[in-house]
């Protein structure tokens, strides 16, 4: 099967997705297919490598892992069966607390902080569509991270909605409310990025 032979006006499962094993590579939002953008470029894998590497210091012999693209992440509305699953993503970087949301095929249920790096062609994606399933999920972080603007902005869920922090940029110190005592410098963290290249 070729992701040519779908319906794209079609709604779809996890069970459905589950089974295809085209090249291309998709998510799926609330039952619609969305193709991913081709290989980020270099400057947007250095930048999710760096936040990635940050994120796995901090929490070695702490309780809650990090997790690099791809790995499905699969949303909870009514069950866990898969044919209730109808939202699977794949954001560049999770940091999941309670590890029996992992099993062998990824995370299933929110996790608690989510990170997207931004690249040109999916800026409305990640801004619109990929927010709202995860603030309907409960992830309790959502940090989006544009090369291009070298921007930081963090959403924090509070009584079920993101309330939007002060955008961050190089000389501002990031923190969480979900991982207490995490600091990451931003003007080291975009200091080898070019925003005319990201």
């Amino acid at each position: 099967m070729q992701l040519a032979d779908l319906d794209l006006n079609k709604l779809y499962t996890y069970a459905d997705y589950y089974k295809w094993r085209f090249d291309e590579r998709v998510e799926l939002i609330k039952g619609k297919i969305f193709k991913m953008s081709p290989a980020p470029n270099p400057y947007h894998q250095e930048l999710a490598g760096n936040i990635f590497n940050i994120l796995k210091n901090f929490l070695r012999k702490k309780q809650c892992k990090v997790y690099f693209a791809p790995i499905d992440v699969r949303l909870i509305r009514k069950s866990k069966n898969d044919e209730d699953i109808i939202t699977v993503l794949q954001p560049d970087i999770c940091v999941v607390c309670d590890l029996t949301k992992i099993d062998k095929r990824g995370c299933i249920g929110a996790p608690d902080l989510v990170v997207e790096v931004l690249s040109p062609g999916n800026s409305t994606k990640e801004l619109r569509n990929k927010y709202e399933v995860y603030e309907e999920s409960g992830v309790k972080e959502y940090w989006v991270v544009s090369p291009q603007n070298q921007t930081f902005i963090i959403y924090t869920l509070h009584d079920g909605k993101f309330q939007l922090s002060p955008v961050k940029m190089p000389g501002d110190i990031v923190t969480s409310t979900v991982l207490p005592g995490i600091e990451i410098d931003l003007t080291e963290l975009f200091k080898d990025i070019d925003p005319e290249e990201a």
